[in-house]
């Protein structure tokens, strides 16, 4: 009996820490008089008291130990958003040149990642992925919006990711070029995506049966050419890349030599389809 009194007496001192324990955001922003977090849940638990004379659907009773609880965890970790968490463990493993957050649906979700990965004071790059026919965040905001909001915050880097093919994703890449002067960012998926369906996760070939929409390495460097054309400062590529895209696509930038070894034998006798065929084409 003794062992769960003094285990229930540790917990209550670790839960004590909360009255102690200021709310980071409040003190980032250098707001004089702080709440702690033991504020928040004592405030939050009575918001939870008074919704159920609102809302009488509302467990009041669950609602209460939510708000007391949720916080619990802090006593151990501080009060920290999971980007600080998993930041700092990056820098301390060392070596981080700039921060990249991708495939954001939320722009809240990617403004938080821009302000904590801008506190470290290294370059922060940010990319939203846009799943419906016509682009937007989940709040509703459209791609332009979403790249001047991020700019704003502070980040170095804007653009677009994931989920769509070159053909859907440029014209959103172009549409956050024209809204801001910072750098911005495309990077396809290598899948033939369409207008009616620009999410390649929303295919029933996905996940298991992508490979005949799998694009060629030609249409990937083509996606290359006029995305820098565009002026498109960021170009790369996503799921379903490959080697050979990444290759055509550095060979259309200037990033790889475009000369390639002779492909007909010494001999004069055909050693290939290649050579047989009397083909000429190159990669790029």
């Amino acid at each position: 009996m003794g062992q769960h009194w003094d285990a229930l007496l540790d917990f209550l001192e670790q839960a004590g820490r909360l009255k102690r324990l200021r709310r980071k955001g409040w003190v980032d922003r250098g707001v004089a008089a702080p709440e702690s977090v033991a504020d928040h849940s004592y405030r939050l638990a009575l918001l939870a008291l008074l919704a159920g004379s609102l809302h009488p659907g509302i467990d009041v009773s669950r609602a209460v130990i939510l708000a007391l609880v949720h916080d619990l965890p802090e006593a151990l970790a501080g009060d920290q958003t999971p980007f600080d968490r998993q930041l700092e463990a990056m820098l301390d493993v060392g070596g981080i040149d700039l921060w990249v957050g991708e495939t954001f649906s939320y722009l809240g979700e990617a403004l938080l990642f821009v302000e904590r990965a801008k506190a470290t004071g290294l370059p922060v790059m940010v990319t939203m992925s846009f799943e419906q026919v016509e682009p937007a965040s989940y709040e509703g905001h459209p791609p332009a919006e979403c790249a001047r909001r991020l700019a704003d915050a502070g980040a170095d880097i804007v653009g677009v990711n994931c989920l769509n093919g070159p053909e859907q994703q440029l014209p959103i890449a172009i549409a956050m070029r024209e809204a801001v002067d910072t750098y911005v960012a495309c990077q396809p998926v290598a899948y033939r995506t369409t207008a009616e369906m620009p999410d390649f996760t929303a295919w029933p070939n996905f996940p298991y049966a992508l490979s005949p929409m799998q694009l060629a390495r030609g249409e990937m460097a083509e996606f290359a050419r006029r995305a820098r054309e565009a002026g498109i400062h960021v170009i790369g590529s996503c799921c379903g890349s490959v080697a050979e895209h990444v290759r055509a696509m550095a060979k259309v930038l200037g990033k790889l030599p475009t000369e390639e070894r002779p492909w007909r034998s010494p001999t004069g006798k055909p050693m290939s389809g290649y050579e047989y065929r009397g083909h000429t084409e190159t990669e790029v």
